[in-house]
């Protein structure tokens, strides 16, 4: 019997830990890769051989967001769970104490998206695409989103990357602040790696607490505010002209 490929796993080259997601649907996210990526950062993070992370994958996809495919079956108790967990995984991700730089080979696209806000740095692979199209299919961006999403990016392109849903390619993408540097196909994980080791050259105590300073303001509106706006965002996903949207890109993927 051939042995099911680890959703998430971490190597250490020179001091930096790679935690690569090679999960099913192209890195789709659903309980098992938000479980799997959680308890691999939890490892990296203990780990004293690691001082830097770098968040990559394994496919040619970064992440295209939540796995519409399995979550189209939950029902409303199941669905606010599930929204919890990535909510808690996120959260995990944007408080991590050591250096994470996104290494974003391929799209990322909707929660993909999201998942790279939380790092301190990110790569975008020439000719990729980035952006958030929740809106576009009909469901909102989650509150702790949008707060993250007010800081991570320039203000004035807000409008364009949320309401809008626009993806972003190349110097697009920087100058609109999804990601900070775009590189070549040719070489780009060495070119992610070289980056993470400057920041675990720096002072790893002093790089977590400026951290933590720096995200304290946010970090506590994205907690207490969420939960209190889950409401409307299920209102929205459970929504007939929405679900219809939803099962339309289900059954493409499923066709494709």
């Amino acid at each position: 019997m051939t042995r099911a490929q680890p959703a998430v796993t971490c190597t250490v080259e020179g001091r930096v830990g790679v935690v690569r997601m090679s999960a099913r649907h192209g890195n789709a996210i659903n309980e098992d890769l938000l479980t799997a990526l959680a308890a691999t950062l939890g490892e990296a993070e203990e780990n004293p051989e690691v001082d830097a992370v770098v968040l990559a994958s394994g496919g040619t996809l970064f992440s295209p967001g939540l796995d519409l495919q399995e979550l189209l079956e939950l029902d409303r108790s199941a669905m606010e769970e599930f929204m919890d967990h990535f909510g808690s995984t996120m959260l995990s991700l944007y408080t991590y104490p050591k250096p994470v730089v996104a290494a974003l080979s391929g799209h990322a696209v909707a929660g993909g998206c999201v998942m790279s806000l939380n790092a301190d740095w990110r790569i975008l692979r020439q000719g990729a695409r980035i952006g958030l199209n929740e809106v576009k299919v009909g469901v909102p961006l989650p509150y702790g989103v949008a707060i993250l999403l007010r800081e991570m990016v320039h203000r004035p392109y807000l409008t364009e990357i949320a309401l809008l849903g626009n993806n972003f390619t190349d110097q697009r993408a920087v100058e609109v602040g999804l990601v900070h540097e775009i590189h070549g196909a040719e070489g780009f994980e060495e070119h992610c790696l070289a980056r993470a080791r400057e920041f675990a050259e720096r002072d790893l105590a002093a790089f977590a607490i400026t951290k933590k300073y720096l995200r304290s303001t946010a970090l506590e509106r994205m907690r207490v505010g969420d939960s209190p706006y889950r409401r409307e965002f299920l209102d929205c996903w459970f929504a007939r002209e929405t679900r219809g949207r939803i099962e339309a890109i289900v059954e493409g993927l499923r066709k494709g």
